[in-house]
C-alpha cells in the first residue's frame, strides 16, 4: 500500500498541496512568530505556499491573524516577506 502524502492548505489561496511544497509558519511558545523551513519545530503552525502572492492575500484577509488568534504586527509581515522571498529564489 502507497505511504499517504500529506496535504496542508494554503491560507494565503486556499488550495491544499503537498505539505513538503509548502512553507510552515509557526507561533511558538513565547506568542513570537517565525518561518519553520524544517516543518518540525514546536508551536502552532499554519502554511503557504512558497509565494510571495500567497503572502500577500494571508496578509490581506488576514489569514494569520485568524489562524493565530492574535493582532499581527506589520514588521513581522515584512520580516516573513524577507525570508519567504530568500526561500523563494533556492
Amino acid at each position: 500500500m502507497a505511504k499517504k502524502t500529506p496535504l496542508r492548505k494554503c491560507i494565503g489561496c486556499g488550495e491544499s498541496k503537498e505539505k513538503k511544497n509548502m512553507i510552515r509558519v509557526i507561533r511558538n511558545m513565547e506568542g513570537g512568530i517565525e518561518l519553520d523551513a524544517t516543518g518540525r519545530k514546536n508551536g502552532r503552525g499554519a502554511y503557504l505556499c512558497f509565494s510571495q502572492e500567497c503572502l500577500k492575500k494571508a496578509i490581506k484577509s488576514k489569514g494569520l491573524e485568524r489562524s493565530f488568534q492574535m493582532q499581527i504586527p506589520q514588521e513581522l509581515y515584512q520580516q516573513l516577506s524577507k525570508e519567504l522571498s530568500v526561500l523563494e529564489t533556492k
